[in-house]
């Protein structure tokens, strides 16, 4: 890497704190060299200058001004540890004073020091191997860095440089261990990386993590010296560019089903409730449901640094969820008593009773959850500790979700599922077809299974085959058809409107 040098300190008085801010600039030319040696105030200054650095630089140009502060704070003159903060950036100075089996270092947002109990509440803790610490005078550096705009996916948006004074360290025998405060991890596993700055990227090579599920503390191991970060990763394994490709789908997909279910509840309000049987008045609470799921999904990444605003995200989000669910099983309710049980089927105040199930039900459940925990809502989008665990303004307590959601799916999804069934033995085996019209029927019955296998839920059990080797076509398969079920509800709303009307035409021909 082409090193980026500084300009003269002597030339402080004269210039002051502009030329200061130069002594960090990515696009000071060559021929400037920083002395052997600088003050603390001119290592303070400097910090200063790229802590605004973080405010406009990209990834590179931060990184550069990164890796000149760090040599600046190598040629540091000092004679006690100093502990030395500046906006975002908090950096530790110690010089060895003996030799030592090893040598701890803690840190919070605001300081760091050898002595844990001189740092409360550390996020931070490097364990340097006898081999770095084992000669008198040498210096340690160490510099962490928070800065989310830059590193994204990086626990808090933060790194965590170590370096020792005049020396390129690599090829240890005895790692190094930095352990990072991730706190609770729902759908996302930590993974150790460094900052290659030949390459300008994130890397793993020579570093391994120490991570089990449950745990708030990731170790991350390693056999060299630089900038490391912990990031995280999903379960699946799923690559960046089929991350980036999912959330382009499920954005434009939500979009597209809010567009649609809008159009049909406006359509139904204005034209169609007149003649609207209760059939369709349950699709039409569905679609209600899917609104509000699909409206605050697409509301997520606007209001996920905005903490009020991201809570009740969260809760409607929670809400709308469960209450799409619990249509689902209503729907499939309604077609067993249609198709399958056709007689005796009168239920006083019907669709009061499942309205209150419908809309009531989830309510329930979101109440409980936040008398038993508040937390699992009041936590979500939180800067502190853990913001970069956050994937969006949703709940993240895994035994909450495993309970309230996907116990919850799982109970409908079996219902609905085994009513499916019955309806298809009875379309396709129950009844008999004559001859002349196999086709046109059984073309009927395929239609009629996809739209009630969409009105079911059914696609959501396609989470079931994101995992294994199928995991990225399921994941794939599981964001279009979910994030579309709302525009397939309407193309069946609008055919069977369309059936209807045929329907009554034909009757009333004939009895002309």
């Amino acid at each position: 890497m082409v090193k980026v040098v500084f300009a003269v300190m002597i030339f402080i008085p004269l210039v002051g704190h502009s030329f200061v801010h130069a002594c960090c600039d990515v696009t000071v030319p060559e021929n400037f060299t920083v002395p052997s040696q600088v003050t603390v105030n001119f290592t303070q200054e400097c910090m200063r200058a790229v802590y605004d650095t973080l405010c406009t630089g990209d990834l590179n140009t931060v990184m550069r001004a990164v890796k000149n502060l760090e040599m600046v704070l190598e040629r540091t003159n000092f004679s006690e540890p100093e502990s030395l903060t500046e906006g975002n950036l908090t950096a530790l100075l110690y010089k060895a004073d003996k030799p030592s089996k090893n040598l701890n270092i803690y840190a919070n947002d605001s300081k760091a020091n050898t002595n844990a109990s001189q740092v409360l509440n550390s996020i931070v803790q490097v364990t340097l191997p006898e081999e770095l610490v084992a000669t008198i005078e040498t210096t340690v550096v160490f510099c962490m860095i928070t800065s989310p705009k830059q590193f994204k996916n990086v626990t808090d948006g933060r790194i965590i440089g170590v370096s020792i004074s005049g020396k390129n360290v690599s090829g240890l025998k005895s790692p190094v261990n930095i352990s990072i405060y991730v706190g609770p991890l729902a759908t996302i596993v930590p993974k150790c990386i460094f900052y290659n700055f030949t390459s300008s990227n994130f890397e793993d090579s020579g570093c391994s993590t120490k991570w089990t599920t449950g745990e708030d503390w990731v170790i991350c191991s390693c056999d060299h010296l630089t900038y490391f970060a912990v990031l995280m990763v999903s379960p699946n394994n799923v690559s960046e560019k089929d991350n980036v490709v999912l959330s382009y789908i499920s954005q434009v997909g939500c979009s597209l089903s809010l567009l649609f279910l809008v159009v049909a509840v406006i359509l139904y309000f204005v034209k169609w409730h007149s003649s609207a049987d209760q059939s369709q008045q349950v699709h039409i609470s569905l679609a209600v449901a899917l609104i509000l799921l699909n409206g605050h999904f697409i509301m997520n990444d606007l209001v996920v640094n905005v903490q009020i605003a991201c809570i009740y995200v969260a809760v409607l989000l929670h809400y709308s969820l469960l209450a799409t669910f619990t249509w689902t099983a209503i729907e499939g309710f309604h077609l067993y008593l249609l198709l399958l049980r056709v007689f005796n089927i009168y239920i006083r105040r019907y669709l009061l009773k499942l309205s209150l199930v419908g809309w009531g039900v989830p309510a329930v459940v979101v109440i409980l959850t936040f008398i038993i925990n508040k937390h699992v809502y009041l936590t979500v989008g939180s800067s502190s500790g853990n913001s970069s665990n956050i994937q969006g303004c949703y709940i993240t307590n895994e035994l909450v979700k495993n309970i309230t959601i996907l116990g919850f799916f799982c109970v409908i999804f079996a219902f609905n599922l085994g009513t499916l069934v019955m309806i298809v033995w009875t379309l396709f085996f129950k009844h008999p077809v004559f001859p002349g019209q196999h086709q046109k029927h059984r073309a009927k019955d395929v239609c009629a299974i996809l739209g009630i296998s969409c009105l079911l839920g059914i696609t959501w059990g396609l989470i079931f085959f994101s995992f294994g080797q199928l995991s990225i076509v399921g994941i794939y398969f599981f964001c279009i058809f979910n994030s579309l079920q709302g525009l397939f509800i309407f193309i069946w709303f609008c055919l069977s409107k369309s059936t209807s009307s045929e329907s009554q035409g034909n009757t009333h021909s004939t009895n002309t």
